[in-house]
């Protein structure tokens, strides 16, 4: 992600994934969906070890994205 237009065009994908096939999302509610967004954001500096990357200090697009996507699969 290099701009805010890519991240808007991110989050609007995932909304068009969710309505084509959000039954095999992990998380289907807003509620389930907002707390394995904040529980993936607390785990994420453990997501970037496991690629041998760092955390984006001051966080990034790509790393809001990363999140948004976590959030469909995590628990």
């Amino acid at each position: 992600m290099r701009s805010r237009e890519e991240l808007a065009a991110f989050v609007r994908a995932l909304h068009q994934d969710f309505l084509r096939s959000g039954g095999e999302w992990e998380n289907q509610t807003l509620a389930t969906f907002l707390e394995a967004l904040a529980a993936w954001v607390d785990d994420s500096p453990g997501f970037y070890r496991n690629f041998g990357k760092e955390l984006p200090a001051s966080g990034d697009w790509t790393f809001l994205a990363r999140a948004l996507q976590a959030a469909t699969v995590y628990e």
